[in-house]
């Protein structure tokens, strides 16, 4: 289904996920009214206005709200219109955790942001979901000018989705994190370990993880387990690293 007109949109919230968003669409042919965030400045870049306070809000497609979790139904409460699509980002969200005072959907780009970072729309998996189904084909023409992978997900599965997410970004990068202080610490460079970061990541678009999984516990290598054990000073770091082989070796 194609709509007649280019869709508009506006963005309330300018972080890391509203801002990556203003940047994709201003350069696709969606049309960004407006941006809003309390903390902006009143001004106007190519065609977009950038407003701060919510009842200069005009009339616009979709409104996309890229804020806080905790603070989506306060905020769309205080919204000064009715009945319009409103759609939040979040991954953990429930889809009525908008006001019912509209019509509510979801538009969750799974993606890791930062603000500096570059991002590849194309690949990103964009899940949406809507009260109404007759909003579904908008916000799945908006998903598809972004990305080749746009998935209609219920609540429930979404914030299973978000665990997954969880589990393979931020504990991994944890992980990365916990290296590089360990190397630091060791006078070690920690760039040498980029290129089998990299390879770890890569090797997954052939195999599962299951398969893909190497290394002193996979082989039940106490030795070598004991040894690392060893180096680690921290105590809370020897329990991770226990508690990891521990669940590789329960596996294998």
């Amino acid at each position: 289904m194609y709509f007649s007109h280019m869709i508009s949109i506006a963005i309330l919230g300018f972080g890391n996920v509203g801002h990556h968003l203003y940047r994709a669409f201003r350069k696709r042919p969606v049309k960004v009214l407006q941006v809003f965030s309390p903390s902006l400045k009143v001004s106007e870049e190519a065609g977009t206005q950038f407003i701060n306070d919510v009842s200069q809000l005009e009339k616009a497609d979709i409104y996309i709200v890229a804020i806080k979790d905790n603070a989506i139904p306060s905020f769309t409460d205080s919204l000064p219109f009715e009945n319009r699509l409103v759609v939040h980002t979040s991954g953990t969200s429930a889809l009525n955790s908008i006001s019912e005072k509209q019509r509510r959907g979801v538009f969750y780009p799974l993606q890791t942001f930062s603000k500096e970072a570059e991002v590849n729309w194309k690949t990103i998996p964009i899940c949406i979901e809507s009260e109404h189904k007759e909003d579904l084909p908008l916000l799945q023409e908006l998903g598809n000018i972004l990305s080749e992978n746009v998935v209609e997900i219920s609540t429930e599965k979404r914030q299973e989705l978000h665990l997954g997410a969880v589990w393979v970004n931020n504990f991994s990068n944890h992980l990365f994190h916990l290296a590089e202080d360990f190397l630091k610490e060791a006078h070690v460079d920690f760039n040498l370990l980029r290129p089998l970061i990299m390879e770890t990541a890569r090797k997954l678009e052939a195999m599962s993880p299951s398969e893909a999984q190497t290394g002193p516990a996979k082989r039940h290598d106490t030795q070598t387990m004991e040894a690392h054990l060893k180096l680690l000073k921290d105590p809370k770091h020897k329990e991770i690293y226990k508690l990891l082989s521990k669940s590789i070796q329960s596996k294998f």
